[in-house]
């Protein structure tokens, strides 16, 4: 057993070698955008320095999708610089960054610890998926973060991509591949055989979608609903392209010694029918007929005899269960009947089976809370916050303006989290009593930032719900959804 190991490990010395030296010299860096599942035709930084140099501030040109912030180009010695990456929730739709979770997280700590200079950064992008928030993270991973924060899960499935080239690689292969893919060796072996042959590195990587600067979500044009239809192989290549961004974030922020929060996004279960259903596949006439009127039977006695409306409802589960929105229904009358635990599991199953999903998925939930375990970082759950306090432990209520924005009070509640996990961590040290200042400090916030920003707010709340709908472009429909203010002068 011993000669054995003993050959293995002379036979890798070579490699561990050259690796080594390859890093010495900096040679076969890894891209910084080599995604295996996807690329773009062009990262544009998101940050560049202010006119006067002084500041780095987040680029006009990607003011469409995110808010304006800004951070010291010199960093103070006192300051902790936290940096927040995510999509619409993390910018604090359908309001803005200062009523988002960022916000208050800053005005909690400094009222924890006023010694000491907190920055917390917005790097929330409107419909950014995880995909799009790795070139984020390599680009503010060199403007010296003591912290990354990040919320995602939401925004996986809004972009039209296929993952045909990766079907058929089995996990046996897979998983040696993208080891090897983290090497200096391995891509100086790889630039060295595409030049050898002759194949440029763009032809290299044309079996992959190449998407847009930006993000264009299907649901950004008027027919984009239509789009969404029941595709296993597509869903599962979302999930497993999730799984690896995630992975590769943590590693990321790993290899820069940067500490690294992840945050299990909430959603809305009790108040958020499916946004598209679809019966299931082989359904004679004759099913649909008797399915389509048990389900109007049900429907009608839903309100006064939710009892026997939940029994008519399983009766058309039986015959098809793979509508979403009967089960979306057969909860709701589950739930009037006091059977809670069937309820959830029925609104679960409901955002499962929605066609158009655009609240996590429980797999992705549950890869989120894996890769904080594996990486020993204990995550915030903002899923398990906010069911705590729904009625009957279903999500939903006023911390939930839609089907995955908390409402102010809900960002709150994510802020005051985050905070208590940044003590637990011993990175804030608090002083006595800081909590008495919140409300206070909070109202003050809050009437600074005067009406015409709450009505905003709700225009834009009203733009996403017709966005969700399928009812037209966002950027089109939210309109100054990125007026140029700048929270910090």
């Amino acid at each position: 057993m011993a000669f054995r190991l003993g050959a293995v490990l002379i036979a890798l010395m070579p490699f561990v070698l050259a690796e080594g030296l390859f890093v010495i010299l900096d040679w076969g860096r890894p891209a910084e955008h080599d995604d295996p599942f996807v690329g773009f035709r062009a990262v544009h930084p998101l940050f560049v320095p202010s006119a006067d140099g002084l500041r780095y501030e987040i680029a006009r040109s990607r003011q469409a999708f995110f808010r304006p912030d800004s951070f010291a180009a010199r960093k103070a010695p006192s300051e902790y610089r936290i940096f927040c990456l995510g999509g619409s929730t993390v910018q604090g739709r359908p309001f803005a960054v200062e009523t988002s979770f960022t916000t208050w997280l800053e005005l909690n700590l400094q009222l924890a610890e006023p010694t000491r200079t907190w920055q917390a950064v917005n790097c929330g992008g409107v419909s950014y998926a995880s995909y799009r928030l790795v070139p984020i993270l390599r680009e503010v991973l060199a403007y010296q973060p003591d912290l990354i924060i990040l919320y995602t899960g939401h925004n996986e499935f809004l972009e039209d991509r296929q993952y045909a080239h990766l079907r058929d690689i089995p996990a046996v292969v897979a998983w040696p591949w993208e080891l090897a893919a983290r090497t200096r060796t391995y891509h100086l072996v790889r630039e060295a055989y595409l030049r050898l042959s002759g194949s440029p590195r763009s032809r290299a990587a044309a079996d992959r979608p190449i998407l847009s600067d930006e993000t264009e979500a299907m649901l950004d044009y008027a027919d984009g609903l239509s789009r969404y239809h029941r595709d296993e192989p597509w869903r599962r290549g979302v999930i497993e392209h999730f799984r690896y961004n995630l992975a590769r974030m943590v590693r990321l922020c790993g290899q820069a010694n940067v500490e690294l929060l992840l945050v299990n996004p909430a959603s809305n279960l009790r108040d958020c029918p499916p946004f598209k259903s679809q019966h299931r596949d082989g359904l004679t006439p004759d099913e649909l007929r008797r399915w389509d009127a048990l389900r109007r039977e049900g429907t009608d006695l839903a309100k006064s005899d939710p009892f026997r409306a939940a029994d008519l409802l399983r009766q058309a589960a039986a015959i098809d269960d793979q509508h979403a929105g009967l089960q979306f229904e057969l909860a709701r009358c589950l739930e009037a009947t006091g059977r809670i635990a069937e309820a959830r599991a029925a609104y679960v199953r409901a955002k499962e089976l929605d066609v158009c999903p655009l609240r996590a998925l429980e797999q992705m939930h549950g890869i989120i809370l894996d890769t904080a375990a594996r990486a020993d970082a204990p995550p915030v759950d903002a899923r398990k916050l906010v069911e705590a306090r729904s009625t009957r432990g279903i999500a939903g209520g006023y911390l939930l303006i839609d089907h995955v924005h908390p409402s102010i009070e809900g960002h709150r509640l994510i802020a005051d989290a985050l905070t208590d996990e940044l003590i637990r961590r011993g990175i804030v040290h608090p002083a006595p009593n800081w909590r008495a200042g919140q409300e206070q400090a909070a109202k003050g916030h809050l009437a600074s930032l005067g009406e015409f920003y709450f009505a905003r707010g709700l225009e834009r709340l009203d733009a996403v719900r017709k966005w969700a709908a399928g009812c037209g472009r966002m950027k089109r429909a939210v309109g100054d959804a990125n007026e140029a203010t700048t929270r910090r002068e």
